[in-house]
């Protein structure tokens, strides 16, 4: 039988429950648990895929096609396990699955309320994960901070599993900020107090303080949170800020926060093995020459708006014993005037996925730089449609060559609403979720895949049009990635030039620690190649 875990936030915002939460999994896991991981957002978009990625972030796209909070790339990235359309959860979805039951007659005509209708459907998305999954240890954060709202249904939910499953089966850890003031010089644990009976004012006893703090803090502190938090002294978890990410399952290890977890749900652990783990971190930390790769795209303003191609680039300069800077470019402030100067002395070019027509000029200088000058080039889904119309305006001398995306009435589109010859339209919809791609004999995609056949995950809606694949096929483009299925072209390269691979998909969704997606890995040994 399954047991649960739910993490909650207090104080602030952003202090690391999904960090939290995805180190735990890391010591779960290695100590033999199967683990599964959950995010409930309290916002009412029913997923982020409409949202912008400037306010909120990458969008993250699971194997299944399901498009989520960002947090769901670190919970895979740490655990190395492929998550689904039941790890992300909104109000929105949660709402929407009540109102359409209503809709439908499924409640027997009766007054629908938060408690029990919202509660239960809640409920049901926390039992379906493991019912799903078969995990032996449910892992959910709880988005956003208690006392919020728009939260306090989900907070009721986690209450009503711990009284249905009972303390065995159900954990609640809380992190919350301890603050350092300079002016007293002194911790102040008065927030993560009225934090936690802010959580017993909704019915929750955490079992677990996670203290975020900036320094080590004397055991009076933690006695006196103990004390007044109802909870054991070893029960207090003190995290501070760590230089990478990456070390905090370490951290947590060396206060046996696994441990704790285990006693409480009567479980015994493995004997932890941290060995491939702790190889990372030593990478990370003897990682000491810099390479500086420039990123041209149109959301740099949060840079969490590619915070995937961001762990990708730095696992795979880690694998080589360097630390992958960005110099990061605006798409929209390049021209014909300064994108030379702009993109003088890079080693290597990166143009990342994107959606409309603002910032494609840039995009399109950044790869025509690349080519032109043999600079390790590497595009992601746009950053493949505007190589191909590069490569056609400036090669094929097709000057009018476009995307339907861009210009509805092209008289030549390059990038098409269309699937292969079909001419099927999926402007309206997303190519989502994993895909099988065949590769290409006797390419630089086979060498880096070493395979002849991939998955990948897309998130687009335009293609490659086919019409076109032999004009670019006789002036020296290779197409060596297909989907069959549909016969769509799924990477490109330029075997002339050193290294300039583009891909439909996201590659950047595929890339864990000591495993850097074969395209990021091929980049970045690229470059230190040349």
């Amino acid at each position: 039988m399954a047991k649960y875990i739910f993490i909650t936030g207090g104080v602030v915002s952003g202090l690391g429950k999904g960090i939290t939460g995805s180190s735990l999994g890391v010591l779960l896991k290695n100590s033999g648990c199967k683990i599964f991981m959950q995010k409930f957002d309290p916002y009412l978009n029913v997923d982020p895929g409409t949202m912008s990625p400037i306010q909120h972030g990458e969008v993250y796209v699971t194997n299944d096609g399901a498009e989520t909070d960002l947090d769901l790339g670190h919970y895979e990235r740490f655990i190395d396990i492929n998550l689904s359309k039941n790890s992300s959860i909104s109000a929105g979805k949660i709402y929407k699955d009540v109102l359409e039951a209503e809709r439908r007659g499924e409640y027997d005509g009766a007054t629908v309320q938060v408690v029990p209708h919202v509660t239960n459907a809640i409920k049901n998305k926390v039992y379906s994960a493991a019912t799903e999954s078969q995990a032996d240890i449910i892992i959910t954060e709880i988005g956003g901070t208690v006392g919020d709202i728009e939260s306090q249904p989900f907070i009721e939910a986690i209450r009503e599993v711990r009284m249905e499953k009972g303390r065995d089966s159900v954990i609640f850890i809380h992190v919350a900020l301890l603050p350092f003031l300079g002016v007293s010089t002194e911790y102040k644990t008065k927030p993560i107090q009225h934090s936690v009976k802010e959580l017993l004012h909704s019915g929750i006893q955490p079992d677990i303080i996670v203290a975020r703090t900036t320094g080590m803090i004397d055991e009076n502190i933690i006695t006196k949170l103990a004390m007044f938090c109802n909870i054991p002294k070893q029960n207090v978890i003190v995290a501070l800020d760590e230089k990478s990410i990456y070390q905090v399952p370490q951290a947590l290890e060396k206060q046996n926060l696994h441990k704790i977890v285990a006693e409480q749900f009567k479980i015994k652990l493995q004997n932890t093995d941290m060995n491939a783990w702790n190889l990372f971190v030593k990478k990370i930390n003897e990682s000491t020459k810099e390479i500086v790769i420039h990123l041209v795209g149109k959301y740099v303003e949060l840079q969490d708006a590619y915070l995937s191609v961001m762990e990708s680039l730095k696992f795979a300069g880690y694998k080589y014993g360097v630390k992958v800077k960005i110099n990061w470019i605006r798409a929209q402030d390049l021209n014909e005037e300064n994108y030379n100067e702009y993109l003088k002395n890079t080693v290597g070019i990166l143009v990342p996925g994107g959606f409309g027509e603002r910032g494609f000029l840039g995009k399109f200088l950044a790869a025509k730089y690349a080519r032109e000058n043999n600079i390790p080039y590497l595009g992601i889904c746009l950053g493949m449609q505007v190589a191909c119309i590069e490569f056609a305006r400036n090669v094929l001398k097709i000057g009018d060559a476009n995307s339907t995306e861009f210009v509805t009435n092209t008289k030549n589109p390059i990038i098409d609403i269309i699937e292969g010859k079909n001419r099927e339209n999926i402007g309206g919809t997303l190519r989502l979720g994993a895909y099988k791609t065949t590769i290409k004999n006797n390419t630089l995609a086979e060498k880096l895949y070493n395979s002849d056949e991939i998955m990948e995950r897309h998130r687009h809606r335009f293609e490659f049009n086919n019409n076109y694949r032999e004009q670019f096929e006789k002036a020296g483009m290779i197409f060596s990635g297909i989907y069959e299925e549909k016969n769509l072209v799924e990477i490109i390269e330029i075997p002339k030039n050193k290294f300039f691979v583009a891909s439909q998909y996201h590659p950047e969704f595929t890339s864990r620690p000591n495993k850097p997606n074969p395209l990021f890995d091929g980049f970045i040994k690229s470059i230190l190649t040349t």
